[in-house]
């Protein structure tokens, strides 16, 4: 099971509570990473100089540029599937956003990453892309460079991340054509991902397409979505999977992704789930002596309200996966957190954690894990 306290779980909670952030009116949009749902991004003051204009070149830059930061300092204590006490203190993530209107019909994004112990401890650029579109003028979009394709939401008030996250998120350089219109939005991308059938050439040959519908009206907001990708083994965790047993697949296994959230008010009910529809041969990936046709699936509730001026966020969760213990990943998970905006872009989150690992007969230890997490986060 993987022990890491999640990255991205405390941008999400911003997202999902509107008071904890400026991001409020994007929260139910699905977006796995910074470039997609921090529409909030910090915006630089300057005042007329003495000719009346912006500080000449500084006023300029402030109209096409936006910059973004989040920080993220998590504890935790826990105990594994094998009795041992863990407990430690990390920087969790620093990511730093920069988005750049080129021209009326170009713009660019770049988001650099850290992560304590991932990487070499390096800062890396998680996010580089091109958008070529207008939406005052089309509906239609085109985005080229590396990014997190739009295959799974992965929407959550938790500090760790869905265990949805953790078997489907996929991150590649790839081209990817969009729209978004009337309260739907979709695209169809491409990319050639590092897991190849065998013998075959190296090529752009892994496709995935989603479709979603969003409506806000009153108090009300519903986000509905699906998603289709031929090839479920470039996602990130099943690479590293695939690195230590054959490399390449015989065959490409076909993955679907559905998602919806419901809101009103500060009532919030979400669900997901992510499923491969094809299994892998045995070797590449395996259950109980065959080869697994892994799926995962989630539902959390959400109410935020207000306590002595402070908004505050309590969710409960349950989780659950079928055929992937070989990734480590538990077979049930079961949740609780509590999120509080103690300063302005500022929050606290506690949760509680508890999984149950698979049978022995299926290759699990049949055993429990308890883990209680807290995370001080800035987004600004």
């Amino acid at each position: 099971m993987k022990k890491k306290i999640i990255s991205m779980a405390g941008l999400l909670l911003l997202s999902a509570v509107p008071a904890l952030a400026d991001a409020a009116k994007e929260a139910e949009i699905p977006a796995p990473r910074i470039e997609e749902n921090r529409k909030a991004l910090h915006k630089h003051e300057h005042k007329p100089g003495p000719d009346g204009s912006l500080d000449g070149l500084a006023g300029k830059l402030a109209d096409r540029l936006k910059f973004s930061a989040l920080v993220e300092v998590e504890a935790f204590a826990g105990k594994d599937f094998a009795g041992a006490k863990t407990s430690d203190v990390n920087l969790a993530t620093v990511e730093l956003g920069l988005e750049a209107k080129i021209t009326d019909l170009v713009s660019a994004n770049v988001v650099a990453l850290y992560e304590e112990g991932a990487e070499d401890d390096h800062l890396i650029i998680d996010v580089g892309t091109i958008t070529l579109g207008n939406e005052g003028k089309s509906p239609f979009y085109l985005t080229a460079g590396k990014m997190y394709v739009p295959f799974g939401s992965f929407k959550s008030a938790m500090v760790s991340d869905p265990l949805t996250l953790e078997l489907a998120e996929t991150r590649d350089t790839a081209l990817l054509a969009g729209f978004a219109a009337a309260g739907w939005y979709g695209s169809l991308y491409t990319f050639n991902g590092e897991v190849d059938k065998t013998g075959n050439n190296d090529t752009l040959s892994t496709f995935g397409a989603n479709l979603g519908y969003k409506l806000e009206e009153g108090d009300w907001k519903i986000d509905l979505g699906a998603g289709w990708l031929n090839q479920l083994s470039n996602s990130n965790t099943l690479l590293d999977h695939l690195a230590t047993t054959s490399g390449t697949v015989e065959g490409f296994t076909e993955a679907l992704a559905l998602h919806g959230r419901l809101q009103y008010g500060g009532l919030s009910v979400m669900t997901e789930y992510v499923a491969a529809l094809d299994a892998f041969k045995p070797g590449e990936m395996d259950f109980a002596g065959r080869g697994a046709k892994p799926k995962a699936w989630q539902l959390e509730l959400a109410y935020t309200t207000e306590v002595a001026e402070r908004e505050v966020t309590l969710a409960l969760g349950y989780q659950r996966t079928d055929e992937a213990v070989a990734l480590g990943l538990p077979e049930h998970r079961y949740l609780a957190s509590v999120g509080v905006g103690i300063f302005a872009h500022t929050t606290l989150a506690l949760e509680y954690r508890h999984d149950q690992d698979y049978d022995l007969t299926q290759g699990g230890t049949d055993e429990s894990a308890n883990q209680v997490a807290a995370q001080l986060a800035v987004a600004f």
